[in-house]
């Protein structure tokens, strides 16, 4: 995505590892399978565990960079594909070739599952499963062309929305939801090259925009999240999200502030980000939103490991994750 910030105007073994690691967070946050949790709304949302979150997003960061053709991105695009096929009661698997910004040939796929496929009323919630193949705003130069973990930028958000789809499985929402797991994000010029154009970053998102898994795909609406684990995480008002969806933009966000989350999720206006939901907006017409970190601290506007080699799992935060899942969760279960 281009993430230059700029401020408004004004296997077996697998699932036994996964049971074990699900049930040991059950027991240290005290919320097991069955915790339901009723806020003012009335609604029986299951509990968010973020401690499965957290576990998500080491498996993801484990296999190495995610970049798009290696072997690592390989082996986690299989695992992901692998571990949505537990929960989800259809998964879509959609590989395409696309090509960089330098020219590479980049061999992708997007990984979606459906929850509930019969029913025509939808949302969607998706994130970016990729990490950067380079380090660009590293401090060191020397690590300008250095793959980076991307534990927050890009694991975070699968990792929040695997553990959502977790839930899911075991008590249904009253809409249709629809897991979307892009590749090919964070492909985009590097910080130093000559290219510039927007349009080589979310290169999955522009594929399945135009060529949806299924024909005439449509959701009521739809949630990005990307960068959403990082410890003291500010969520503003992005632009385009703003500009294209600003009702679910506010009902996210009177949904977090009636669960008492108003500082994470701020009242105040960000910057315009070209990330996969403006191509959901612009060539699917679904209004999606991006809760997405910035802030108007750093250079760049994000958290300050953004696009270096410090984005690994020391960045995240389960208490940010819990707060993210919780929202998205009441937001999707209170739907009719």
């Amino acid at each position: 995505m281009d993430k230059l910030f700029f401020k408004c105007l004004p296997g077996l073994a697998a699932a036994l590892l996964l049971m074990v690691a699900c049930n040991a967070a059950d027991q240290r946050t005290g919320q097991g399978n069955a915790a339901r949790e009723e806020p003012a709304s009335g609604v029986a949302v299951p509990a968010f565990v973020a401690d499965s979150a957290y576990y998500y997003i080491e498996r993801q960061v484990g296999f190495g960079p995610r970049v798009p053709n290696t072997e690592a991105h390989r082996q986690a695009g299989q695992w992901l594909t692998e571990t949505m096929s537990r929960f989800a009661d259809t998964v879509y698997v959609q590989q395409a070739r696309v090509r960089a910004y330098d020219g590479t040939v980049l061999n992708i796929r997007n990984i979606i599952g459906a929850f509930q496929p019969e029913k025509r009323s939808r949302v969607l919630l998706c994130a970016h499963w990729d990490s950067r193949p380079y380090a660009d705003h590293d401090p060191d130069p020397e690590k300008h062309f250095t793959p980076i973990d991307g534990a927050n930028d890009g694991g975070s958000g699968v990792g929040v929305l695997l553990e959502i789809a977790r839930q899911l499985q075991m008590q249904e929402t009253g809409v249709g939801i629809d897991i979307l797991f892009f590749d090919a994000e964070d492909y985009g010029p590097h910080r130093f090259s000559d290219r510039s154009d927007n349009d080589f970053w979310a290169l999955g998102a522009q594929h399945w925009a135009r060529n949806p898994h299924q024909a005439g795909y449509h959701a009521r609406y739809g949630i990005l999240l990307d960068m959403v684990g990082a410890s003291g995480a500010t969520f503003l008002r992005e632009g385009y999200s703003m500009l294209y969806a600003p009702r679910v933009v506010r009902k996210v966000w009177d949904t977090a502030q009636r669960l008492g989350y108003g500082h994470y999720f701020l009242r105040e206006d960000g910057g315009y980000i070209t990330d996969d939901h403006y191509y959901i907006n612009t060539y699917r017409n679904i209004p999606t939103i991006n809760i997405i970190h910035l802030d108007n601290t750093t250079p760049h506007g994000f958290f300050p490991q953004w696009h270096t080699t410090g984005d690994t799992m020391e960045v995240i935060d389960a208490r940010t994750l819990e707060v993210v899942g919780k929202t998205v969760m009441q937001v999707i279960y209170e739907e009719r």
